[in-house]
């Protein structure tokens, strides 16, 4: 009997097959507009600290809550309509008639802070829903139905008054300059508390209860959400009433920021809020987005006006600019992911 070679023995031990390593799992692109927001914020928040002494303190960052806690509310209705396939442009005027109607019943009715509220709160709400169910009824444009909500709401502050109501309520002012004290040198208005409060339950709502699914997936495709039998109807009324709630709250907070209200107030915050999603990486076609990253959307755009204040040679105007060029790029990063996504 011949001698079975030694290396033949080894061949008949080593398995037939071999596991194959599995390839490194490649970051989703959906993800990296988000991503970008962020590196680009913290880069930001970094170069000034570098720059300007006194940038790098807890309370410079908290007054970024503080000053534009009535844009993240606004903002975060935005970003359930546009992730819906939508648009808004009634937010701004709805926020400055909610301030006249505050105004108007806490100095001129004698109205107190918790029988104002709830009623400013309902109105807006209200407002939010018919819009809505005039665009899923009728199969308007969400684009010319809060064009027209925008120039009603607007209008109806000037039959209220054309000039600005101060207001002077006790309660009322006490209220605007409450502060939570974080700890020694750092504190936050009552209207950054709101906001905080108001983007944690959106987040909630966006991932973890059928409503929020029910919002990507119609933002995904409207067709095929109907197919699937998902109640598209209620889900599109949905989120214009849930603007139009967050709306009228972010004038609510925007009366502790002021202590006024007025017709002019917040004339173009419906285009900073769209610019905050978007630059937050909500695509605007809809179905891909995150509340959080609305959340950096909007910081981004206060530590551009921080960075111009504390530099104090360039004018305010800076800020526009800059808002610009970032929209411009994060459009055309959106362009290529959905062109990348479809190949």
């Amino acid at each position: 009997m011949s001698a079975v070679p030694e290396s033949a023995g080894r061949m008949q031990a080593m398995p037939a097959t071999q596991a194959t390593p599995a390839p490194p799992s490649r970051l989703n692109a959906k993800y990296l507009p988000l991503i970008a927001t962020i590196s680009l914020f913290v880069a930001m928040a970094t170069m000034g600290s570098v720059l300007y002494t006194g940038f790098f303190s807890a309370q410079v960052f908290l007054n970024l809550l503080i000053d534009n806690a009535f844009l993240i509310i606004v903002a975060v209705g935005m970003t359930f309509v546009i992730l819906s396939g939508g648009i808004d442009l009634s937010v701004g005027s709805v926020v400055a008639l909610s301030t006249m109607v505050l105004a108007a019943l806490v100095e001129h009715r004698g109205w107190s802070v918790w029988q104002a509220i709830p009623l400013v709160l309902l109105m807006g709400t209200a407002f939010g829903a018919f819009m809505g169910f005039l665009i899923e009824r009728f199969r308007l444009q969400p684009f010319i139905v809060t064009l027209a909500g925008m120039f009603l709401a607007r209008g109806l502050c000037y039959l209220i008054s054309i000039d600005s109501i101060s207001i002077s309520n006790e309660p009322y002012t006490e209220m605007a300059l409450w502060r939570l004290t974080l700890w020694e040198g750092a504190s936050l208005s009552l209207g950054a508390v709101i906001a905080i409060v108001v983007l944690l339950v959106a987040v909630f709502i966006a991932h973890c209860t059928s409503f929020g699914r029910v919002v990507y997936a119609v933002g995904g495709s409207e067709h095929s959400a109907v197919l699937m039998g998902l109640p598209v109807r209620r889900t599109l009324v949905g989120v214009y009433t849930l603007s139009g709630f967050c709306s009228a709250l972010a004038g609510v907070v925007f009366t502790f920021y002021m202590l006024s209200g007025y017709g002019l107030h917040a004339v173009g915050m419906e285009l900073d809020a769209i610019a905050a999603v978007v630059i937050g990486g909500t695509l605007l076609t809809g179905g891909v987005g995150y509340v959080a990253g609305t959340l950096f959307g909007v910081l981004m755009l206060g530590v551009i006006q921080t960075l111009i204040s504390f530099d104090g040679t360039l004018s305010s105007w800076w800020t526009r600019i800059v808002v610009g060029v970032l929209l411009f790029v994060f459009c055309l990063l959106q362009r290529l992911l959905t062109h990348r996504a479809a190949r």
